[in-house]
């Protein structure tokens, strides 16, 4: 068996992806060389200032559909133990395929790196915590970046080695790419989240989350009851069926906390939760919790976040 591991590249706003460097910081916890693919002459001298990767794979000059880029990493599998990627849209539509298509595990939404071929992902939403054991020859898998520091961008040296490009997958075409407005911080990647539920009643009172969060320099999440009603995009839904979040302060405004929304921030190093129901479960578990209308609370905080700014 092949040690080495391989990462999928994303690239955002002309830099190499914040996810990318957390996959790389996670996979690089498995103790062996790192490997980072890419798709253009740009993100591949980025990088290889990457700390702690070894060689930089330069596939093509444009990112392939999942179809495509399947179908490479089937033929590069051999020379890796695990080919990892972000737990994003793209990760998770490609590597299942590929995992398919050279008969090998597919591990999604690892957590923590035990050792090389051990690892540790959460089961029913959270509920259950689970060590899985890889034997077989490559394992695909998508990582949890919100569990894992960034790699630091700079200091490294690796060599750029080119690959020859396969034929393209056609029968699925990418029409138009749209990006989803966003308040504040990128949220996946955000040290605050400032978060709103059904209990803000209205999408007027979300955009003032949203200035909130700007003020703050937070990101804007949104419960999955939020987002249904209309209040907040689908980009910023956090909980099982949205974004997995674990920022240093979570903030929770008319959040009743469901299972489901539990299930995608509770590994927030500290918790603050606002809402009228003494009762609500988001309470139990809070690091601080304040019983009371959220609108006095959020104008206070606006208040104070306004003027830290003006003093700045």
């Amino acid at each position: 068996m092949t040690m080495r591991s391989l990462v999928v590249g994303e690239w955002k706003d002309g830099a190499i992806a914040d996810a990318t460097l957390r996959v790389i910081r996670a996979v690089s916890e498995r103790g062996v060389p790192v490997d980072v693919l890419t798709f253009s002459s740009v993100m591949a001298n980025a990088a290889v200032c990457v700390d702690g990767v070894e060689r930089v794979l330069l596939a093509s000059d444009d990112v392939p559909n999942p179809e495509t880029l399947a179908a490479f990493l089937q033929h590069i599998a051999s020379d890796y133990s695990m080919i990892a990627a972000s737990h994003r849209t793209a990760g998770r539509a490609a590597l299942p395929r590929a995992a398919a298509l050279t008969g090998n595990a597919f591990l999604a939404d690892i957590t923590r790196v035990v050792t090389a071929q051990r690892f540790v992902r959460g089961l029913y939403a959270g509920s259950v915590v689970a060590t899985i054991e890889s034997t077989g020859a490559t394992l695909f898998a998508t990582i949890r970046t919100s569990s894992f520091a960034p790699a630091c961008a700079t200091g490294g040296e690796a060599s750029i080695v080119a690959l020859e490009p396969i034929a393209p997958f056609t029968a699925t075409v990418l029409i138009d790419r749209q990006a989803a407005m966003q308040d504040g911080s990128d949220l996946a990647s955000a040290s605050v989240v400032v978060a709103g539920g059904r209990g803000l009643a209205s999408k007027e009172n979300m955009d003032t989350l949203g200035t909130l969060a700007r003020n703050m320099g937070a990101a804007l999440g949104a419960s999955r009851a939020a987002v249904d009603a209309g209040y907040a995009p689908n980009a910023a839904q956090v909980g099982q069926t949205g974004k997995t979040v674990a920022p240093d302060i979570y903030l929770a405004f008319g959040i009743s906390g469901a299972i489901q929304h539990l299930a995608g921030m509770k590994d927030s190093q500290i918790i603050v939760a606002v809402n009228k129901d003494p009762d609500a479960p988001i309470f139990s578990v809070a690091d601080y919790g304040i019983v009371g209308d959220l609108f006095d609370v959020l104008g206070e905080l606006d208040a104070h976040a306004r003027a830290t700014g003006d003093a700045q």
